[in-house]
């Protein structure tokens, strides 16, 4: 018993309410949703995409002379391993993404990567409504990626996998007759070689813009919706709010 209120350390507690992590635990509940391959291929993807971008950049434009001719072609030459290196990589995590399309839980399956459904398809407006008028508590909740998320990444990876091709058609200018200019090279025999570059290059600037929006809208979810989307690419957990519905789940 307190000797200056009457009042006791128990019935104090309960007069304060629950503790912040008390509340926040009540409101919220994990829901485990991008196993390891799925975290471990973003990372790798994100890494080598920017140094694709930084090479490609300067492949493109040598900017970083060293003075003389030698030490020139010799940091090209390192330039393009790097390139050529993170692209194998990119094509790795590719792989490894195509075939948790299959195997992984639902929310990283075909049908929630894709806006091929029925009710996405009727919900994508609605979230594009909501992101216009910038009234996000209008859109449909998902635990997973949105419609609008399913659209734009399956538009990016359509412009990774042309982005794959072309190089790798350029990279077989190295060796006619290869594999890789066996595989790859009717496209530059097609539209010509010029032409080639010039879209293999110009694609490189989607992925310029692509990536910081993506970084700006990662981190104005997790603000607005407060569900871990930064963290949950580490953890693999989001927090969804207890009670509410999900047209996902």
């Amino acid at each position: 018993m307190s000797t200056t209120t009457g009042v006791g350390p128990e019935a104090a507690a309960r007069a304060r309410g629950p503790a912040p992590a008390d509340a926040w635990l009540a409101t919220y509940r994990p829901v485990y949703v991008y196993q390891w391959p799925v975290r471990f291929g973003h990372w790798v993807a994100m890494f080598s995409i920017l140094i694709l971008i930084v090479t490609g950049l300067y492949i493109a434009q040598p900017y970083a002379g060293t003075g003389d001719v030698g030490g020139e072609h010799l940091l090209t030459t390192w330039m393009r391993f790097a390139h050529y290196l993170a692209a194998t990589l990119l094509v790795m995590t590719a792989l490894l993404r195509a075939y948790w399309l299959f195997a992984g839980n639902k929310w990283e399956r075909l049908p929630a990567l894709f806006p091929v459904r029925r009710r996405d398809l009727r919900n994508l407006l609605r979230v594009a409504k909501a992101y216009v008028t910038m009234k996000p508590e209008t859109a449909p909740k998902y635990i997973g990626h949105h419609p609008l998320q399913q659209l734009s990444y399956t538009g990016i990876y359509a412009v990774a996998a042309v982005e794959v091709a072309t190089g790798f058609a350029l990279y077989g200018l190295v060796n006619p007759g290869g594999f890789f200019d066996t595989a790859f090279g009717w496209m530059g025999r097609l539209v010509g070689w010029p032409w080639l570059r010039l879209v293999h290059h110009g694609l490189l600037w989607v992925f310029g813009i692509f990536i910081p929006l993506h970084v700006y809208l990662a981190v104005r979810a997790a603000i607005i919706d407060r569900q871990g989307a930064i963290s949950s690419i580490l953890s693999g957990e989001k927090f969804v709010r207890i009670g509410e519905r999900y047209e996902d789940e």
